[in-house]
């Protein structure tokens, strides 16, 4: 495994960020359990958060502990920066166990021994891998201890990114290209959706003649026919067929960063209609773009795509965009700005968005989407791909 992905220093500056928002809420410790967000602050990577594990973060001190199964602490030595002390397993018996052991119980004698457990801690209560049974076991173990939801602290200081985390975010962009070229060339009447969707794993994983990629955070999106109108639908044994629209959302990956690409496709001549709600689309995608820089909100960015796509009698009630990039599945997201009404989120320089507004109707939908970097001068798109209806 590789333990220079990022230099030590990337992670110092992390950690002072991070107990900077800890300082502004009297916090003595974080406990994170968000997979990207453990990966942020101490490197650890692994497919090991089906069971339970933690970083924690104290207030004062040097580094973050992490906290995991016996069996995956080796997977912490090796791709974490952290020293030997600050790597706690606890034993398998703790994992499913028939003698009411669990996970927590460990990690409350961790916080103890941190001197932390009868202070004000931080949980990442609506945390994917988070659940109940941990905060009210972890609660029964620290009854002296003051808990209060930290669910995105350390997201919101994941949103402006370094160069570095940049420079795998533009690697990402190249697999996604590649993943996205292969998924339009193998669309075709009579071809098995999961050929396609085979052919777009390839090409993930096989990266570019440089660097492979690694697993997304999401699986390509690939509904087609009838079913373009629900995006979140993956493939099946269904052949394509004449006449059908397809959706393509996939993205590359590279040392779990992300660069999101959505592009439509269309089996045979399409129909005036499509054609022209993805001109509409394209239009209003390159008015947000142009309106996004740094200092103006996020929902003035919306607004930019709104206002275009009102002209031509088109209206849609969901966000266009969301902060991405470090991602563990189920998501990609960052889970902080969203490109929507009403959030005042004010653009910075090193940004990154995934900008997605599509149009989901009733018999087809179309979906042509953009990552993009918020620089000095406005937005740069990372992936250079034709923004356009293919056709397959």
């Amino acid at each position: 495994m590789q333990r220079d992905i990022f230099e030590a220093s990337e992670y110092e500056r992390r950690i002072e960020r991070t107990r900077e928002r800890m300082h502004e809420r009297d916090l003595d410790a974080v406990v994170v359990s968000d997979p990207a967000n453990m990966n942020y602050l101490s490197g650890y990577d692994g497919w090991s958060f089906y069971v339970h594990q933690a970083v924690v973060l104290t207030a004062e001190g040097d580094e973050p502990v992490w906290v995991g199964r016996e069996m995956d602490a080796n997977g912490a030595r090796a791709t974490t920066w952290l020293s030997e002390e600050n790597i706690r397993s606890y034993s398998d018996d703790h994992v499913h166990s028939p003698h009411d052991l669990h996970p927590m119980d460990f990690l409350a004698d961790v916080l103890a021994d941190l001197d932390v457990d009868g202070g004000r801690i931080g949980l990442e209560m609506d945390a994917y891998y988070f659940t109940a049974k941990s905060y009210t076991r972890l609660g029964s173990n620290l009854p002296e201890a003051e808990f209060e939801d930290t669910t995105l602290l350390v997201n919101w200081a994941r949103v402006k990114k370094s160069e570095r985390e940049l420079e795998y975010m533009r690697e990402a962009a190249r697999i996604s290209e590649e993943a996205m070229v292969a998924g339009l060339d193998a669309i075709g009447a009579g071809v098995p959706e999961y050929e396609a969707a085979a052919t777009i794993y390839d090409a993930l994983i096989t990266g570019t003649d440089g660097y492979g990629g690694d697993y997304p955070s999401i699986v390509p999106l690939m509904p087609s026919g009838d079913h373009t109108g629900t995006p979140h639908l993956t493939w099946t044994d269904r052949e394509f067929e004449d006449g059908d629209p397809v959706i393509i959302e996939l993205s590359g990956c590279r040392h779990r960063y992300h660069s999101p690409l959505a592009r439509t496709t269309f089996v045979g001549d399409p129909p005036a209609e499509i054609e022209r709600t993805a001109d509409v689309v394209v239009e209003g995608i390159e008015a947000a773009l142009d309106a996004a820089e740094p200092g103006v909100t996020c929902e003035a960015v919306e607004k930019a795509w709104r206002d275009t796509i009102a002209k031509y009698d088109v209206e849609k009630e969901d966000r266009i965009g969301y902060s991405m990039g470090l991602g563990y599945p189920p998501d990609w997201g960052e889970h902080t700005a969203s490109i929507r009404p009403g959030d005042g989120t004010v653009l910075e320089e090193d940004m990154t968005f995934h900008m997605i507004p599509g149009i989901w109707g009733d018999d087809f939908g179309v979906e042509i989407s953009e990552t993009f970097h918020v620089t000095a001068d406005g937005a740069e798109t990372l992936a250079e791909f034709p923004r356009r209806l293919f056709t397959a």
